[in-house]
């Protein structure tokens, strides 16, 4: 918006004068407000400074403009076909209102850009604090899963069993994919459901003939991919709270794989001498896992009676 009036008819200078220089006037206001007005004294709560700044700064602008106004009269003073001069009074007001239109202009920006910036950063900040948080719980997993794993290998051990080698040899299996494979936010169901595989098998090792787990997978495994190390939880919790040498009830684990999902289901029967609640690290970590890397995208669902557990997970891949 330009304060200028001007004869139907125009020369070049006339537009030089009209498009440039008053342009140039405001883009210079516009961004005085934008990048000096604003971070020193609105951004700093100074509201009787900025007010007076702006105020000031408007007044003088008004001036400058009306100044070379006089100067190319004939192109902005001389109305329209030549009929009368524009008064000062007219034309300070005008100029007046057409500064505030691009210091109001440059403040509504300001604020846009410093919302989105603020925004962005706020996002940031979040997203570093959930992969912290995540890092640590998933620097929980290792040690804890290692710790049972080397007790169980330690029992074969001392009984003397001939399945020390093969439990020793799974259990590099399951570091290896711990270790090396599970760096990345996602991996391949298939290969999560192998560990899985191995873990039970670990486990059917570490309890000789004595455990019976039904561990079935229905669905077909294609190229879906799941945060690593979620399900293994809800598995060593029924071996640790669950009863495993119980033919007539054995630890029953159902995957059901979905085009875009799952559902993992795990039910096993209790020790009645365990009064130990089932849960402990591993379930608070897997659920602190869900809400921050599945929010709005599972269900979990846990029955826990006297005598039978249940667990139900349906998760969005």
């Amino acid at each position: 918006m330009l304060i200028a009036h001007y004869n139907t008819h125009i020369s070049n200078q006339g537009l030089l004068v009209i498009f440039v220089l008053f342009g140039l006037i405001n883009i210079g206001l516009f961004y005085t407000n934008f990048l000096l007005f604003i971070p020193r004294y609105l951004n700093q709560k100074k509201y009787i400074s900025y007010g007076l700044a702006v105020f000031g700064t408007i007044l003088l602008i008004g001036f400058e403009k009306y100044g070379l106004a006089l100067m190319f009269k004939k192109y902005t003073l001389i109305r329209e076909n030549g009929h009368g001069v524009i008064g000062f009074a007219s034309y300070y007001i005008s100029a007046f209102f057409t500064s505030l239109f691009f210091i109001l202009l440059s403040t509504v920006l300001k604020f846009t850009l410093d919302w989105f910036l603020n925004e962005r950063i706020q996002r940031d900040l979040e997203n570093q604090r959930l992969s912290a948080e995540l890092a640590f719980l998933k620097s929980q997993i290792n040690p804890h899963f290692l710790f049972n794993s080397l007790n169980s290998i330690y029992s074969l051990a001392y009984q003397r069993s001939e399945t020390t080698p093969e439990a020793i040899l799974k259990l590099s299996e399951i570091m290896r994919y711990m270790l090396y494979e599970c760096n990345d936010n996602k991996v391949d169901l298939a290969k999560e459901l192998q560990y899985l595989q191995n873990y039970i098998d670990l486990q059917k090792i570490r309890f000789g003939k004595k455990a019976y787990v039904d561990f079935e997978i229905k669905g077909v495994v294609g190229s879906q991919q799941i945060v690593p190390l979620l399900l293994i939880a809800f598995i060593e919790n029924a071996f640790k709270h669950g009863v495993a040498s119980n033919p007539v009830f054995p630890i029953n684990i159902c995957i059901d794989i979905k085009q875009a999902g799952l559902v993992f289901k795990i039910q096993n029967s209790k020790h009645h001498f365990n009064k130990d609640e089932a849960g402990g690290i591993g379930l608070n970590n897997v659920k602190r896992r869900l809400d921050l890397l599945y929010p709005q995208k599972y269900s979990l669902n846990i029955n826990n009676t006297a005598d039978i557990y249940t667990c139900e997970l349906s998760l969005d891949l």
